[in-house]
């Protein structure tokens, strides 16, 4: 929320911080570690270990939002299906979806329809269970029951807390708005038919009206704007402003939050509790909003030197798009079955760029995991954005599996086909890891560069964005071109290439979300650093490969 007392001063601070991050390149994550910045070495990379290497094509699927697949810097490099014929209403390739030209939507209809807005995973666990357990007595409840009531309970907690947070900012809008307005009345009451001017500003006394004074400092900052000529207009500004502002809580009380709200059954109109159901959605494979995973993709596989836009940073790759991920938390049968498509139509990496903190069908996201292990398919995910240890808190997805019990616990086996990605930004020293970046010694795989990130946007259009979901395009990026120039290496060698060869950053850093607490970079994954394309290249140079060679048709 804007404070509009301060409003000025954040503004300023707010110009300050663009024009110092101006000052970082487009393609700072390029160099080499140590040259300004904790770059990739990927400039390193194609000047001198790629320049002369035979590369084979890699499908990368991004089980996303959706991707702009008309995009002009994205259109040359997306996955197209050698088995379908376009637009013809048929499963030509016999693969159970019908027209799935480039990829597939698990959030669409069959009228052509999709999601765009969904609740959280708390919201929907809340509202399935709140009948069964709103006035249920613990005491009385099996050791099954009591571990479903104590997920009710801390969903219930987290949707309560979260909509009376919301309201709480929309009252406080509210409160701002007419505080605001009632002193700009104040001050067209003072002018009355006086030219609207900071000559006719300054003449105003204010003596101790402290109404008129906020007022008068308002209308004075407004002034500066080229469209401001009256101060009917400075209140037509704030009130778009507020307006923007109400945004933000207002979706989240209508969607995100409410536990009435559900488009499952109105729109895709699957049977949502069959989690093992697989043929359904449609072949709309860029959604709604396609800005997350359009940006994703671009620096996995934008188009390199054709000198327009930016440059992706695998070399011969094609981008499958797998639309599973709305506005709102994906759901685990959509994640499962997202991945097991993309497995089965020859993507060998994918890139998983989101997360939630419950996951009430974990198991059959584990059997997906499982089945792309089997396949020899690398999975990269994003550790999410919330500055917490994945030690100590779980996020989903993860690489630990599900016991048959349901319970979580140290012994637990792991997915050795999953890598798991931190932020780092773009500043170094004690301020390398981005402070929005989860982290964990034994949850988080590796860091990579995840702000200040340039990529494609839709409809033609670039923009630097920043998260845990720009940093594991990077390394899926990374990832491609491995598999790319050696391609019988196995994921599980991939994925030694990349931890064995990461930077190391032995220095003292913030832990990430704090300003005072410190911890060594190396204790913050897994790896302990940076990933480096070029020594990742070199690592896996030395590597004997377990796989034969296929030729991928696309």
């Amino acid at each position: 929320m804007k404070n509009y007392f301060n409003i000025f001063l954040v503004f300023f601070v707010i110009i300050i911080n663009a024009t110092s991050q101006n000052s970082v390149p487009n393609d700072w994550f390029f160099g080499n570690p140590g040259e300004g910045f904790n770059g990739i070495a990927l400039k390193k990379a194609y000047g001198e270990f790629l320049k002369e290497k035979k590369t084979k094509t890699v499908i990368v699927a991004i089980i996303d939002s959706g991707i702009d697949i008309q995009h002009e810097d994205l259109s040359e490099n997306i996955w197209v299906n050698p088995g379908e014929i376009p637009n013809n209403g048929k499963d030509d390739d016999k693969n159970g979806y019908i027209d799935d030209v480039n990829g597939w939507n698990f959030i669409g209809g069959p009228d052509g329809r999709n999601v765009g807005p969904d609740s959280y995973e708390a919201t929907r666990i809340f509202s399935s269970l709140k009948y069964k357990f709103d006035i249920a007595n613990p005491g009385k409840l099996n050791k099954t029951q009591k571990k479903e009531y104590d997920t009710f309970i801390r969903a219930k907690e987290i949707v309560e807390m979260e909509v009376n947070k919301n309201k709480a900012i929309l009252d406080q809008l509210d409160a701002v708005e007419k505080k605001v307005m009632s002193a700009l009345n104040a001050v067209e009451k003072a002018i009355g038919n006086k030219p609207f001017d900071k000559k006719t500003l300054d003449s105003l006394k204010l003596s101790d009206n402290y109404e008129l004074m906020l007022g008068k400092n308002l209308a004075s900052e407004y002034l500066l704007y080229p469209d401001v000529k009256s101060i009917e207009d400075i209140k037509n500004i704030i009130k778009n402003e507020i307006g923007q502002d109400r945004t933000t809580p207002m979706q989240k009380l209508e969607f995100s939050y409410n536990p009435d709200f559900d488009p499952r059954e109105t729109i895709v109109k699957d049977n949502y509790s069959n989690v093992l159901e697989k043929y359904y959605g449609n072949n709309d494979v860029e959604g709604p909003d396609p800005l997350h995973g359009t940006h994703v993709g671009g620096t996995i596989g934008a188009v390199r030197n054709n000198n327009i836009g930016m440059d992706g940073i695998a070399p011969n790759v094609k981008l499958m798009s797998v639309r599973a991920v709305p506005d709102g938390d994906e759901r685990d049968k959509d994640v499962a079955n997202a991945i097991r498509y993309a497995v089965d139509n020859g993507a060998s990496i994918i890139n998983m760029s989101f997360g939630k903190g419950f996951s009430p069908d974990k198991n059959v996201v584990d059997e997906a995991v499982k089945y792309a292990a089997k396949k020899d398919v690398l999975l990269i995910h994003a550790a999410g954005n919330e500055n917490e240890n994945n030690d100590e808190i779980i996020n989903f997805p993860n690489a630990t599996f599900e016991k048959k019990s349901g319970f979580l616990c140290k012994k637990q086996k792991k997915a050795k086909n999953w890598i798991s990605v931190g932020a780092l930004s773009y500043k170094g020293g004690e301020n390398a890891p981005a402070p929005f970046s989860n982290y964990g010694a034994k949850e988080v795989d590796v860091f990579a560069p995840g702000m200040k990130i340039y990529s494609t946007l839709p409809n033609n259009k670039y923009a630097s964005l920043q998260g845990t979901s720009m940093a594991s395009p990077v390394v899926a990026g990374v990832a491609a071109t491995i598999r790319s120039v050696f391609p019988t290496l196995t994921a599980e060698q991939v994925k030694e290439s990349i931890m064995k060869s990461v930077t190391p950053l032995n220095q003292d850093v913030f832990v990430p979300g704090s300003k005072s607490e410190k911890i060594n970079f190396s204790k913050l994954s897994v790896s302990g650093g940076v990933i480096n394309l070029y020594k990742a290249l070199t690592y896996a140079s030395t590597m004997k490969g377990k796989k034969k060679i296929k030729e991928i048709k696309a």
